[in-house]
Parts: structure tokens; C-alpha cells; sequence
């Protein structure tokens, strides 16, 4: 688990955001990673939210065919805090980088299964219309499949992708803040 990889999140306005990660899994057209979390950040809709402080980590999910993309996250303890699901397009896989066209719309996952559309008020146009339908038949999509994409994704966060699989990563993390916070 030491292979390092860029996430790379093309944005609609095209700016480009690369986020260093762990490889974790390769396969011919899909790929998971690991990223820790190192500043917290609160996402919020129809009055519920979902914080994610520093220290927890993302294991995240890429294919070059589905229209989406997952990020499973857990607190430093392994405590599932939920999910977040991009709607894409144009996922590529390298052994260098992930990257995708992300369509502004994303679905926020509470641990309770309760979900939420974000970002429609983003849109340059109604999201009927928006990339000529897609993101919407996507977003679709990937709702009426939630139950499954989710159940998958925590049957292997209790098998290969095991909490304590990650615990060295997250203690070197832990040290790193320490050091950073008090320059021992």
C-alpha cells in the first residue's frame, strides 16, 4: 500500500485540483484509494450535515465506465461517518493519476442511509438540461442503485479494506500533526 497516486478532479469551470493519495486496488477499469483527511470540512443540505474532521480518511472509488465516483469515509477510529458520490465523466486511470470531469452535482450519504442532492443551485442551466440530460439520468441512476453501491462498499470496508489495515498511515498522521502543532 505504499504506491502513491494523484486523484485529479477536473472541475466544470476546467480548474484542476490534485489530491495525493495511496493506491490501493488497480484493476483494468476501476480503481480504489486512500486519502486522509487533513482538514475538516462540513457539508450541509436540507438542514442535515455531515462533518469530516482532520484525521479521518476516504477510501474512494473510481471507474472508467460507471458515471460516478465514491468516497466512503471513516473517522480515525474506523466509524463510518458516510458517503459522497460525484456525478463524472471521462474517468481515466493511470498508474500515476485518477482523473475525471466532475459534473458540479454530487449526493451526500448520511450513516442512517438518508441521502442528498448537492450543488443543483451550481447548474449553468436546469439540470434537465444540464450536459443534455446525462447528469440527471446519471444522478437517477446511481439513487435507484444507492442501496447496492453502498452495501458493497461496506462489506469491504469489513473485509480488504479493514480498519486496521490503515492504522500505521493514520498514527504516522496523528505524529505528523503533533510535530506540526508543537515543532518536538
Amino acid at each position: 500500500m505504499v504506491d502513491k497516486i494523484i486523484e485529479r478532479k477536473i472541475r466544470y469551470d476546467s480548474k484542476i485540483v490534485d489530491y495525493p493519495c495511496r493506491l490501493l486496488t488497480r484493476q483494468k477499469q476501476s480503481a480504489v484509494l486512500f486519502h486522509i483527511i487533513e482538514e475538516s470540512f462540513t457539508m450541509i443540505a436540507n438542514g442535515a450535515s455531515l462533518t469530516i474532521p482532520i484525521g479521518s480518511y476516504t477510501i474512494a472509488y473510481y471507474w472508467e465506465n460507471l458515471p460516478y465516483n465514491l468516497y466512503f469515509w471513516r473517522d480515525h477510529q474506523g466509524n463510518y461517518l458516510g458517503s459522497y458520490l460525484n456525478i463524472v465523466k471521462h474517468t481515466t486511470i493511470t498508474d500515476e493519476v485518477v482523473s475525471f470531469e466532475d459534473l458540479i452535482i454530487d449526493i451526500m450519504v448520511l450513516p442512517n442511509g438518508e441521502y442528498f442532492m448537492l450543488d443543483e443551485n451550481e447548474l449553468p442551466e436546469s439540470i434537465e438540461h444540464f450536459e443534455n440530460g446525462f447528469v440527471k439520468q446519471a444522478m437517477n441512476s446511481v439513487i435507484e442503485s444507492l442501496p447496492a453501491i453502498l452495501a458493497q462498499a461496506i462489506s469491504e470496508s469489513e473485509g480488504i479494506y479493514k480498519h486496521e489495515r490503515f492504522l500505521p498511515l493514520l498514527e504516522k498522521f496523528a505524529n505528523k500533526q503533533v510535530f506540526n502543532r508543537t515543532g518536538i
